[in-house]
């Protein structure tokens, strides 16, 4: 059989399952409730005198291994790091990327990672690259993962994000910080959804908690709404991604204009203290209102993402297709990114959103799961 034809066959059970994806090519006008974007700077005009500062090389050219460390990378690199108030930072192309490259680059055959349950795919996809034995522990269960990371073994990290994508929930930095130093643990904390929300100056909330994890992944293309991720830590594990992150060593730099760019942005991030204030204020008025129409959500949302329980992927699909015949794109999350039976819509508020948004983004939620 040709291998278009198998294909077009996987397709065909892709499309029978519910579980086909797509390029939303509908939503065109519609209310976006499912970006990223929480404080709403993806949108913002580029003003004369930032496009100054970007004028660099459009792209870096090669490797940074090569010739394309740009002064604008490094430039970006040093703002984190001053903001972040860390020894270092690493900026790779993507969250995905600074993932896969720093488990790999880390860990091997010998040595044990300990995983949250609800990790991202990036996680899991470095953490079997590595080739490390892989222990995943119930989503936020501490005590289960003490057992996990007495194991012995050459080295050993502990690994989660701070603010889980799907669920919405804050992971217990503090008790994972104290089992990490008590079981000689590195630990490993991915700030990708919470970098720009939570925290002093938007610094996370390893920071809010008064935790330093031995490595912080965070993304630029969310709260900062550009482009890229960095890894942030001491200046060996910096060298050490300079030359064992093959994500990185084998990828073209980032573009030194979305470096400036970048850099840009965070500044706007650190002093959009009336942003966070103003989408805080949104996630209680959502909170509410979603309690006063018995509206199911997963776990305990503790920020502007807000999973509503579907169950099969098929109606998870139809609550979409309702809400965007009420104006409001919510794209369904289906299997693999979550178990099978938990589909759901993820609901993500932004701080560029008014409090009547709330108001009709409820109601229409309401008569999309009935």
């Amino acid at each position: 059989m040709a291998l278009s034809d198998e294909l077009a066959r996987e397709i065909e059970q892709l499309r029978r399952a519910e579980l086909l994806r797509i390029a939303p090519q509908d939503h065109v006008g519609a209310m976006v409730a499912c970006s990223n974007d929480y404080l709403g700077f993806a949108g913002s005009d580029v003003s004369r005198e930032t496009l100054d500062l970007c004028a660099e090389n459009t792209g870096a050219g090669a490797s940074r291994l090569v010739s394309g460390n740009h002064a604008a990378i490094l430039r970006l690199e040093a703002a984190i790091c001053a903001w972040l108030e860390a020894p270092t930072a690493l900026v790779f192309t993507s969250g995905y990327a600074a993932n896969l490259g720093l488990l790999s680059a880390l860990v091997g055959p010998d040595d044990l990672v300990v995983s949250d349950q609800y990790n991202h795919a990036s996680i899991i996809d470095g953490c079997r690259l590595s080739k490390a034995r892989v222990a995943v522990y119930p989503h936020l269960d501490v005590r289960a993962a003490a057992e996990l990371v007495a194991q012995p073994a050459r080295r050993k990290l502990l690994v989660s994000e701070s603010y889980f994508s799907m669920e919405g929930t804050r992971a217990p930095l503090r008790e994972l910080a104290a089992l990490a130093q008590r079981s000689d643990a590195a630990l490993i904390v991915d700030e990708a959804h919470a970098i720009g929300l939570f925290g002093p100056r938007g610094r996370g909330l390893a920071a809010d908690v008064g935790v330093r994890p031995d490595a912080t992944i965070g993304t630029l293309g969310k709260a900062v709404g550009c482009q890229g991720a960095f890894v942030a830590g001491s200046s060996e594990l910096r060298q050490v991604l300079w030359n064992r992150a093959r994500s990185f060593v084998f990828s073209t730099g980032l573009s030194p204009v979305l470096g400036a760019l970048c850099q840009h942005r965070i500044a706007q991030v650190e002093a959009a203290v009336e942003r966070r204030a103003h989408l805080r204020a949104l996630c209680e008025e959502f909170r509410d209102r979603v309690q006063q129409h018995a509206i199911q959500l997963i776990g305990d949302p503790a920020g502007p993402i807000f999973p509503v329980r579907c169950g099969p992927a098929a109606s998870a699909l139809r609550a979409s297709r309702r809400l965007l015949e009420a104006g409001y794109f919510v794209q369904a999350i289906r299997p693999p990114t979550v178990p099978r039976e938990t589909s759901r819509l993820r609901i993500a508020l932004r701080a560029d959103m008014a409090r009547a948004d709330i108001a009709g983004l409820v109601s229409a939620l309401r008569a999309a799961l009935d």
